[in-house]
């Protein structure tokens, strides 16, 4: 008796006898054969092909014993199909988020020192001459380098962005000299050619300090989320200042070799490149000191300005102490008793300024770890010195050095690190945007250091 709902048709049914093509009897069969041959009772079984029963669900023993060459060879009853490959993974965030109306100030500022380095050549080239100016331009390169290597040890635990790096040294070395050029020749013009002690002491701080401060303050407007606190105004502000010092290398190491030849100007070079090539970075850093501090602080424009203005005022003090004991007093004496006591002193709140930095790294990465983004240990690697060595190292035994990845790891980490400190401070709207990104980016450098 039908239960009323349709048949289930069973998983093992044969597929369906493929049609019969016969053509019909012409005439009827004879009477006398039938009786010889009754019908069958049963239509015999349809005979189906191998391929038909490969596209059915069922498929009788003689099709599943198939000969194979050996016992391994046979395969399994069940092979899953292999899963399909996922889409192109998208490329790492850049970092920064980047900024339009910072990227349109950073053209146009470009194209300003471009223009000013075409005047400068021409002033060297024109009042100088241009195997003077060649000559202090080589001798120039050799404290440019002295500075630039111990400001990029500075910069180690948080590298700053290479872009920013070059505007800072070239904003020094082409707008800086060229608009204190400027302001020099529109001073003699209106007052009069100065004295020797008055223009080193009291109008050579003033201006040169002005506008090498005026370079640091440029670069807290244009990437002020790349400038995080003091340590990056101090690297900032000795950058500025190195620039500044090898174009004015340039003109004096010139200036001797015509006046006095060789003999005046190897005098010059001892004191200006060996003695004290870091003078005019040391300066500089006071300024960028105290912008560092305002940003530390979320500071806005205005009051960043301010501390800028109190820094500057300790780097002209102190420009003036530099050039009165070279005017006044006897340099070495000076030198040893006043200016090795402060390069000693700046040395020492370099150092103290990166403790702190590295302090402020680790307590915000335990605040990662706590919410399982980071383990404890990974937090001792990335903000402790003797941690990352010992991470160098280990990724050095990696297969194919894993070194580069480890940089990578550490750096972002560090960055994440500083976003974070924006972030609570609230000053960098953006912070979010690049607190996800680099965790992206964490978690992509840790997976490719543990890969096999």
């Amino acid at each position: 008796m039908s239960s009323g709902g349709p048949s289930q048709p069973s998983p093992y049914t044969p597929p369906p006898a493929p049609p019969q093509h016969q053509a019909p009897p012409a005439t009827a069969p004879h009477p006398h054969h039938a009786a010889q041959h009754p019908p069958a009772l049963q239509p015999p079984a349809p005979q189906y092909s191998a391929q038909q029963y490969a596209q059915s669900a069922y498929m009788p023993a003689q099709f599943t014993q198939q000969p194979y060459a050996s016992v391994l060879a046979q395969p399994a009853r069940y092979a899953p199909p292999a899963p399909p490959a996922p889409a192109p993974a998208p490329g790492l965030p850049a970092l920064p988020v980047p900024k339009r109306t910072g990227r349109v100030a950073m053209i146009w500022l470009f194209g300003f020192l471009g223009f000013l380095l075409f005047a400068l050549i021409a002033y060297f080239g024109l009042f100088l001459g241009p195997l003077a100016s060649v000559i202090g331009l080589v001798l120039a390169l050799i404290p440019l380098a002295i500075v630039f290597f111990v400001v990029r040890m500075i910069d180690r635990w948080e590298p700053e962005p290479k872009s920013l790096v070059f505007f800072a040294v070239a904003w020094g070395a082409i707008a800086a000299i060229g608009l204190t050029l400027l302001v020099d020749l529109g001073l003699t013009w209106l007052f009069g050619p100065l004295g020797d002690a008055a223009g080193a002491v009291v109008q050579a701080p003033i201006v040169e300090e002005f506008w090498k401060g005026f370079g640091v303050f440029l670069v807290f407007l244009i990437a002020r989320r790349s400038f995080d606190g003091p340590v990056d105004g101090v690297v900032y502000g000795a950058l500025v200042g190195a620039g500044f010092a090898f174009t004015e290398n340039i003109q004096y190491f010139a200036i001797s070799l015509i006046e006095g030849g060789g003999a005046q100007l190897t005098v010059t070079f001892i004191v200006r490149a060996l003695l004290s090539p870091f003078a005019h970075a040391m300066f500089t850093s006071l300024t960028g000191l105290a912008i560092g501090l305002a940003a530390r602080r979320h500071s806005s424009a205005g009051a960043a300005l301010g501390y800028g203005v109190l820094g500057m005022l300790g780097a002209m003090l102190l420009h003036a102490l530099w050039n009165g004991s070279a005017t006044f007093a006897d340099f070495f004496q000076l030198y040893i008793t006043v200016q090795v006591p402060l390069f000693i002193g700046f040395i020492l709140g370099i150092i103290a300024l990166r403790r702190e930095e590295a302090r402020l790294t680790r307590a915000r990465l335990g605040e990662y770890a706590a919410a399982g983004w980071f383990t404890p240990e990974e937090v001792t690697m990335l903000a402790t010195p003797a941690g990352r060595k010992v991470g160098l190292n280990w990724a050095s035994q990696l297969r194919g050095d894993r070194r580069p990845l480890m940089r990578e790891f550490i750096k972002d980490a560090t960055t994440l690190a500083a976003v974070r400190q924006r972030a609570i401070t609230g000053r960098d709207p953006m912070a979010g945007a690049d607190e996800q990104a680099l965790l992206a980016r964490t978690r992509a450098a840790r997976a490719a250091l543990l890969a096999y």
